[in-house]
Order: C-alpha cells, then sequence, then structure tokens
C-alpha cells in the first residue's frame, strides 16, 4: 500500500464503484469497483474478453456505463465526456501510438492544447516546458524531430510527454512494452518510478505477469468481467496470477532438446524494394531446419512483415532465390506455396479469416476445390463440416458451431481455428507470424504446446515474433532482422538478452553478423 508522510493510507485519486456493461447478451463489465491511490502503480490483469478493454472506455468517456459511477480526485466524473477525463487529468498511452508522422515531436506534444490562431505564437514557452518535462523525468527526445524519424522507444517517451503537457496525474498504460527492445523497456520503468514519486498514479495493463510484478504496487484481476482478485504485488506469483486470470492452473509449455535436420526453407541474398525504393529487404540470407523453431527478433516495422509476404507468395523478390522443401519458389504463386507450407499470419482479422463468413467457409477457404471438400466440381458439405468439427473438439475452440459467423468470436478462438486449419495436415514447414499477440496466458500456452507438437514430429517452424520472451523459450535458434537486415542465427546456448536486445537497436549488429 502506497503512504503518505504521516503513515496514513495514500489518498485515492480514482474510484469506480459498481460498474457495469451489457452488449446484449454479453456482460462486459459485472459490478467492478476498483480505487488508485496517489504515488501508485495499480496492475489490471485478465484474459482476452476479461472486461479491461471495456472497463478503460467508460472511464475515457467512450462508453456509458448502464450502472456505477466514477470520482476523479473526489468529484463525479461526467460519463460519456472524454474531454471530461482530460480535463480530470487522466491520459492514457495507448499499445499503437496515436501521432502524426509528418509533425515534429514538438508540434504532436501542442496539438489540441492551443487554440489554432495561437499555436505557432507559443513555440518557445512550449519548447521550454517540453525541455523541463523531459529532464525532469527521463525522457530524452528532440522536439524539433519528426515523428517518422524516431526510433518506437522515442515515440513512446513522446505519448508520455503528451500526456504530461497536458498535466495528467493519472496515466493509463496498455501494453506499454508490446514493441520494445528490452533496453527500452528498462528505461521506461526507471522513467515510472520518477513519475509515481513526483505523485503521478499509473494503471499499468499487460500480459507480461513479469513486468507485471517488477512494477506495480498492487493488482486487480478480472475475470469474465467481475473482480476475482485484489492484492498487493508483494508476495505474488506469476503461477498464481495466471490462475487467478484463467481459473485453472497454466502449465507454460518449455523446449525439449532435440536435434536438428535437413534444411527446409532457405533464402539466399533475397532482396525486397519497396514501392519508394528502399530496400525493405537487402541480402537476406536464411535456413530452417526439420525439428528446429528459428526465431525472429526485431522490432515493428524493419522488414518482418515484407519477409512474411515473401514466404506466403504475396510478393516476389527483386533478387536471390527462396527455395521450399527442395523446391524452387523464387517466383511461385501464393496457391503452389500453400500446399507445402502452413501460414499463420500477423493478422488473424484481415487476412487469417473472413469475418463475415461461417467458420466452416474458413477452414476449407484454400482448399474447397480439391479433396475431400469437392466431389463432381460440387462442395462437399458434410465433409467440410465433419473437417471443422474435428479442428473445433481437437483444438478447443469455444464457438456455438460450424455454421457460426467468425468475428463473434474472441481473439484467442481465431487464432485456434487458424492453428487448426494449418496445422491439420501436419506440415514439414510452418510460418508462425506473430501468432500469440494481444492473447491472454491460457491462449499463449495453447499455441506455443500446439508449436512445438509440431516441432517434436520433425516440423520446421519459422517465429517471427516481438515478443523476445517467447522467442526465448520456444526458439533453437535466433536471428535478429534490423532495417532489412537479417544477422546470422544465434544458437539457444547463446542466447542472451542484452545481446539481442542491442541487436534490435542496430547495435553491434554488423559485429554479430561477422562473429557468427
Amino acid at each position: 500500500m502506497t503512504m503518505s508522510d504521516d503513515g496514513r493510507p495514500a489518498d485515492i485519486v480514482l474510484r469506480l464503484a459498481g460498474i457495469s456493461k451489457r452488449f446484449g447478451d454479453l456482460r462486459a463489465n459485472d459490478d467492478i469497483s476498483l480505487e488508485l491511490r496517489r504515488g501508485e502503480v495499480l496492475a489490471l490483469l485478465g484474459e482476452n474478453g476479461a472486461g479491461k478493454t471495456t472497463l478503460m472506455n467508460i472511464l475515457f468517456g467512450h462508453y456509458v456505463a448502464d450502472a456505477g459511477r466514477i470520482e476523479a480526485f473526489g468529484r463525479p466524473l461526467l460519463p460519456g465526456s472524454p474531454r471530461a477525463a482530460l480535463d480530470a487529468g487522466i491520459g492514457m498511452v495507448h499499445q499503437h501510438f496515436t501521432l502524426a508522422d509528418n509533425l515534429t515531436v514538438q508540434d504532436n506534444i501542442v496539438l489540441g492544447t492551443e487554440k489554432l490562431w495561437s499555436w505557432r505564437g507559443h513555440t518557445a514557452r512550449a519548447r521550454a516546458r517540453i525541455a523541463n518535462l523531459a529532464a525532469d523525468f527521463g525522457l530524452a527526445v528532440d522536439p524539433a524531430k519528426r515523428i517518422a524519424d524516431l526510433s518506437v522507444g522515442e515515440r513512446q517517451r513522446v505519448e508520455i510527454l503528451k500526456a504530461l503537457y497536458r498535466e495528467a496525474r493519472i496515466l493509463i498504460l496498455d501494453e506499454p512494452t508490446a514493441v520494445l527492445t528490452p533496453q527500452e523497456s528498462e528505461a521506461l520503468f526507471a522513467t515510472l518510478k520518477k513519475l509515481v514519486a513526483n505523485g503521478l498514479s499509473i494503471i499499468f495493463i499487460s500480459h507480461k505477469l513479469n513486468e507485471v510484478l517488477a512494477v506495480s504496487d498492487r493488482i486487480v484481476v478480472l475475470r469474465q468481467g467481475r473482480v476475482v482478485a485484489t492484492r498487493p504485488t508483494q508476495g505474488a506469483t506469476s503461477a498464481d496470477l495466471a490462475e487467478l486470470m484463467v481459473g485453472r492452473a497454466v502449465p507454460m509449455p518449455k523446449i525439449e532438446p532435440q536435434a536438428a535436420g535437413a534444411e527446409l526453407l532457405v533464402l539466399s541474398g533475397v532482396r525486397l524494394v519497396g514501392p519508394e525504393g528502399r530496400a525493405e529487404l537487402d541480402d537476406v540470407a536464411l535456413a530452417v531446419r526439420e525439428g528446429e523453431v528459428h526465431g525472429l527478433a526485431g522490432v515493428s516495422g524493419n522488414g518482418q512483415a515484407a519477409l512474411a509476404d515473401l514466404l506466403c507468395g504475396l510478393r516476389r523478390a527483386d533478387a536471390g532465390s527462396f527455395r521450399l522443401l527442395d523446391q524452387d519458389m523464387t517466383g511461385a504463386e501464393t496457391a503452389s506455396i500453400a500446399r507445402l507450407m502452413g501460414r499463420i499470419p500477423e493478422d488473424r482479422h484481415a487476412v487469417g479469416l473472413i469475418g463475415d463468413m461461417s467458420i466452416t467457409e474458413n477452414m476449407i477457404a484454400e482448399r474447397y476445390r480439391a479433396a475431400p471438400f469437392a466431389r463432381h466440381r460440387l462442395i462437399d458439405w458434410r465433409a467440410a463440416r465433419r473437417f471443422t468439427q474435428d479442428i473445433i473438439a481437437g483444438f478447443d475452440v469455444r464457438c456455438p458451431g460450424p455454421q457460426a459467423t467468425t468475428r463473434l468470436l474472441s481473439g484467442g478462438n481465431m487464432q485456434k481455428l487458424i492453428l487448426g486449419r494449418e496445422l491439420s495436415g501436419e506440415p514439414r514447414i510452418i510460418l508462425a507470424a506473430q501468432p500469440t499477440r494481444g492473447l491472454d496466458i491460457g491462449a499463449v500456452a495453447y499455441v506455443h504446446e500446439q508449436l512445438l507438437a509440431a516441432r517434436r514430429r520433425g516440423a520446421g517452424i519459422l517465429l517471427i515474433s516481438e515478443d523476445l520472451d517467447e522467442l526465448l523459450s520456444l526458439s533453437d535458434r535466433i536471428s535478429v532482422i534490423y532495417r532489412g537486415r537479417l544477422s546470422a542465427a544465434l544458437p539457444r546456448a547463446e542466447f542472451d538478452v542484452g545481446r539481442i536486445g542491442l541487436m534490435m537497436a542496430g547495435h553491434g549488429f554488423d559485429g554479430a553478423r561477422h562473429a557468427a
């Protein structure tokens, strides 16, 4: 518990009492009450669909609660008004930053705080204030730089400075380390300590339990829209928190040593030029072997998406070669690659599944013209439904049935459907791009187990992930991608978080490649 100077409990700066919200038959929030104290970091945990996002949207005025009330600094907060939340001193740093890339740091911070005709007139005053805030809280960033020229870590600093410039006294951080290197995460945590030491209160939303335990003072756990636990961080463990979130013990699968076999996927000298003439991939060499997980680490935007598109046949290399199971796939179409590779795409909503189609239609979308789903050029819907039922049962998909509309499913259940569809044929090579992004710990454990089961039967897996903990726990080897260039692979015995984190930021990149 955060205490005041005289030893009494610190002031309560935010109080949510009896918050309930229903969407049709779904009760998203059910009589939720919580308190945030001055100078405290309160972690908010819960599975996907537990009600965290709905609760924050109510707090920010995007939704109006069906019941309950909110008080900020002892005063009622006007429901349904984002401006009221901002005026009350509540700021939020979203997982996906809300910055204008073509504007400078200073313009992004000041935008919306001055009247349009007076904005430019206060440039010097704004610059001085930003400089003071940056110095006080260790948020070093050049106010004159364009956002487009900043690293991911620097962009996050700008988002925090935006909130502080607006005199936020309560800061909500939503998955704040999702796209940061380990060094950037450590810098963020150091900043948070300075913020709370100066009286700022923080709500910290994260799926990374080790970070929650390291940063927070208290933890609130939501499950199925209700608060199931509120406890001090001291004495809590990752296993306890995981069980509270899911309602059962969640053992995380572990990789077991095994010998790798032949090379199944080989890229050599691959170059891919983007529409603006910039090389998105530059002289990339990569080999994924039988019975191994080859991890690919990197900060978002360094060429991972371009590499995945190339491997799926959505784009063709401007130079170099691509071989898959000893077949030349350099100029192959998507359909040819799909027959040889299981593909778990980065965006399950826009690429992996079609939301307005049924589950059955999604499961056979690329195979409806082939046996066993085609008979005399017509779809055999009985076979299609049987196949879909097997996936639903085998991969524990929680859904009304094969004919349910896919967009009604949770993110975790959508990912299970994609896993079932792509792994059911036991492909020898699997591309898994961000396979657990946005998933809770129970769904993460399930996805990891499925990938490791494929590895045990001899499949080669290219795991592209921005979650370094995931890569370190699942990979036999790790390569780092930085500005379209790929390092040589580090074997598991040489994994080092600090070294990999520096390489993700471009430091020592050539040296690591040369040494390997």
